[in-house]
């Protein structure tokens, strides 16, 4: 009775957690990357809501930061519209070039090396994390300056509960996500739209009298502070507005989830985005200097506009105040980017073992679990550490982001100059580059030196602590990797005289499941160790593996039928050793995102041909046991022993030495 209430209780815990998270998909589906992939409008919607959203706070920042000499706001304007479409472009190379995604991480390794990449990727990683925690708690912000003051001090639970809604709806996966939160989009879209066109238009009258007070105003600084004077003050401006540019490189880091032809979706994904924040940042400077905006305390120059313009309105007062709102709900949708590209910058560095192998693992919804509830989890810690503060944040967000741009500039920059002889147009790319690179390394220069006592000394800590995190975790690895390159070695040539004709299965006979990965020493070494433990025991050696998907072969239907095949020629070289030793012996394989779940049904279907079989895996053990060991190595062998023997299936965990 006690066993039944226990699965009973097991099934409504599981039922649940379906419900919360939704149903595994279909592996087998042939239209799966079709269903989960999205389309450029999609995509614009899930990556280029982290772009459009900075238009809240970053022309406000450029435009502050002239003083008196708002006269500059036209150039200012056009010079953020072209940087956008210039970095836009930048990148577009990059998705041509880098197709399955990693952007910057991805650029910078294979161009610049591991040591660059490494940086590039740590930057990533706690922007990502930035770009989360600034824009919940923008968005709570703009929500709470509509709520009495003595609800204020409820702001940063209130964005803590938004951000575990937002894990919850990213591991059910970034299509679902994304529908939720599209109607906010586009009435950001639709109002601010009318607000800027409305803001020109109403307001032609002012063209020439601008004209002339930029003339007069130039005049006036180019007599008094000179020409060098204007420059330095208009860059100042322009590279302190930095933050208008973030999150344009997200297109080309979640290429993953682009509808084939990816390459297509992803460079026309990126054509909205420019073109949306462009239009949008570009216009925000224009209506500044028509309208004449004057700071206000306790608003947001947009909301100052805002109020202007729409003043004279008939209910323009909650035209306003819908325009303004949907600006802070814009900051919530920008989690997004935070949400579905931190996790896959991190999964690309644990296939390259920068960060734990199993933050590459995906979960049965195929959305990379451990990645969104690290991230979701660090942005809250993030949040309650700075009480929510969003100018606390801005900095460390912005210097990060420009620390990549300029890597991936750079990385670009050695392609084209690399590939001079093969494409004829070599240099015009290449010249955009530089462009690019120039631009982005002047905004992060000036922005540390600006703002380095004002919170980018964090950044800089931070990011520098993750980076020395990374290389530990790497070193750790490689001292494994050298371990079992020594087995591989040592048991892979082995030579193994035949023993004739291999004899036929008996399902009657006691028979080993040995649980395999790949074809190597590790796996010959828990053979060899079964037959020398239990000689003469065992008449069968049945070869069990799970074809494992995680991020680096989750990118299309080639990739996963290339893991198959990999898989099964693996199995086929063990069964072809056992031949040669005399057993009798046959392979099982499953396509999962979950090995531990997959192996155990596997071995319990193998069990049931063979009533008289015993489970065998291998373990990696170290002379001393650390507490990170369990972080960095998955202990799969334990959890599946636990597994089967609640199941009555003998399993046996088969040692293996590594030294490191």
């Amino acid at each position: 009775m006690g066993n039944q209430a226990s699965q009973e209780s097991v099934s409504l815990l599981q039922k649940i957690i379906r419900a919360i998270i939704g149903a595994p998909k279909h592996l087998k589906d042939p239209q799966l990357f079709h269903k989960m992939s999205l389309i450029p409008v999609l995509a614009w919607i899930g990556l280029g809501a982290d772009g459009l959203s900075s238009s809240a706070y970053g022309p406000e920042e450029a435009f502050k930061a002239l003083g008196q000499h708002t006269y500059l706001a036209v150039f200012l304007g056009l010079a953020t519209a072209l940087t956008v479409f210039i970095i836009s472009y930048a990148y577009s190379r990059i998705i041509e070039h880098f197709p399955h995604g990693g952007g910057g991480y991805i650029v910078a390794t294979h161009m610049l090396g591991e040591k660059a990449g490494v940086v590039s990727g740590s930057a990533l990683l706690v922007d990502y994390i930035l770009t989360i925690t600034v824009s919940v708690a923008a968005c709570v912000d703009a929500l709470f300056s509509y709520i009495p003051q003595e609800l204020h001090p409820y702001k940063v639970p209130v964005a803590c509960l938004l951000l575990v809604l937002l894990i919850v709806l990213n591991i059910r996966g970034v299509k679902e996500s994304i529908a939720v939160l599209a109607p906010i989009f586009i009435i950001f879209i639709v109002t601010h739209l009318l607000m800027l066109l409305y803001g020109i238009f109403a307001h032609t009258d002012r063209f020439a009298p601008l004209a002339n007070e930029v003339h007069n105003n130039f005049g006036h600084d180019l007599s008094t502070i000179g020409g060098f004077g204007i420059l330095m003050l208009f860059l100042r401006a322009y590279s302190l507005g930095g933050g208008t540019y973030t999150g344009i490189e997200a297109v080309s880091n979640g290429m993953q989830i682009m509808r084939e032809p990816r390459v297509q979706s992803g460079k026309r994904t990126m054509i909205y985005l420019a073109t949306s924040l462009a239009f949008t940042a570009g216009l925000l400077f224009l209506c500044y200097s028509l309208v004449g905006v004057k700071p206000v305390e306790g608003k947001t120059l947009n909301a100052v506009l805002a109020d202007g313009l729409f003043a004279s309105w008939p209910m323009g007062h909650w035209l306003a105040f819908i325009t303004i709102f949907s600006e802070g709900a814009l900051l919530l949708v920008a989690v997004q980017t935070g949400f579905v590209d931190g996790p896959r910058v991190m999964a690309n560095m644990a296939v390259d073992s920068w960060f734990p192998h199993r933050f590459a693992s995906l979960s049965v919804r195929l959305t990379m679990r451990n990645g969104i509830v690290l991230m979701g989890v660090s942005a809250i810690l993030l949040l309650i550490y700075t009480k929510g503060s969003v100018s606390a944040m801005i900095v460390m967000y912005s210097i990060n982001v420009f620390l990549t741009f300029s890597l991936s500039q750079l990385g670009m920059s050695k392609f084209f100059i690399q590939r001079r002889k093969d494409d004829p147009q070599w240099l015009r790319h290449l010249s955009v580059h530089l462009v690019g690179l120039v631009l982005c390394a002047t905004i992060l220069i000036i922005t540390v030196i600006e703002k380095f006592a004002e919170g980018g000394w964090l950044t800089v800590l931070i990011t520098s602590l993750v980076i020395g995190l990374c290389y530990l975790i790497k070193g750790h690895y490689l001292r494994v990797r050298q371990g079992m390159k020594d087995l591989d070695e040592t048991l892979l040539d082995v030579p193994v005289s035949s023993h004739g004709e291999p004899p036929a299965i008996d399902h009657s006979a006691p028979t080993a499941i040995q649980l395999v990965s790949g074809y190597s020493g590790f796996g010959v070494h828990t053979l060899f160790s079964i037959l020398t433990t239990f000689p003469k025991t065992y008449k069968n050696v049945i070869f069990v593996s799970v074809a494992l998907i995680d991020s680096g072969s989750f990118k299309g239907a080639e990739e996963i039928e290339a893991l198959e095949i990999s898989v099964k020629t693996s199995l086929e070289k063990y069964v072809a050793m056992a031949h040669k030793l005399g057993f009798a012996a046959d392979y099982r394989t499953a396509l999962a995102t979950d090995v531990v779940e997959s192996a155990v049904d596997l071995c319990k279907q193998v069990s049931e041909e063979f009533p008289r079989s015993t489970v065998f895996t291998g373990q990696i053990t170290f002379r001393l046991e650390k507490y990170y060991h369990r972080l960095l190595h998955n202990e799969t062998a334990f959890a599946i022993q636990r597994r089967l023997q609640w199941d009555g299936l003998t399993t046996v965990i088969m040692p293996i030495r590594v030294r490191t």
